[in-house]
């Protein structure tokens, strides 16, 4: 059966495997979460599959995103990280790697989970938009200016609306799979 999939995807096995399995399905735990949000930070002014390609690469890089361990990298780990080709040798967003673990631990200790913080700003249900075309999705919305707003307050880098807004949708926070694609409802 061949299945119509959302524009965005079609024509790479591994982005068809991303949209298939992950990409809008909501995400509710904490550690998946962090995972995103980081590999959403690395792909600022970037493609997504660029990341989506190093992705196994920053899980050993970043110890599989353990927040916790990340809060505490030093200086030779961060050198590490920069030398590192398997990954985005980007200074800058090593580093707000490592500020925005400590942020995200914070938001943890203030609302009991990030989850219950990031979803939030949605009430709690993803929101089902109606895209017909993937090229006519919203680059951002008032609720991503209004989370990139707050994350920022709170100390995270590398959070602009755009960039957010791509993390609500990894994350299932909003539905933007094309309307006919198969994905749409089984989201």
């Amino acid at each position: 059966m061949n299945k119509h999939r959302c524009g965005w995807c079609i024509g790479d096995d591994l982005y068809e495997s991303y949209h298939d399995n992950e990409w809008g399905v909501p995400v509710k735990d904490d550690d998946t979460i962090f995972e995103f949000l980081i590999l959403e930070t690395f792909q600022a002014g970037l493609s997504w599959i660029t990341v989506l390609k190093k992705r196994d690469n920053f899980r050993i890089a970043f110890d599989h995103f353990d927040y916790k361990k990340i809060a505490e990298y030093g200086e030779d780990k961060i050198d590490s990280l920069l030398q590192d080709e398997g990954i985005i040798r980007n200074k800058l967003k090593v580093r707000a790697t490592v500020s925005n673990a400590i942020a995200f631990m914070k938001v943890q200790d203030e609302f009991g989970s990030f989850s219950e913080y990031i979803w939030g700003f949605v009430d709690g249900q993803p929101i089902k938009n109606k895209i017909k075309n993937y090229k006519d999705a919203p680059a951002n919305t008032e609720r991503s200016d209004a989370l990139s707003k707050d994350l920022k307050k709170r100390g995270f880098k590398f959070v602009g609306s755009t960039v957010v807004y791509a993390h609500m949708q990894a994350t299932g926070m909003v539905n933007d799979h094309e309307i006919n694609c198969f994905r749409y409802e089984e989201v």
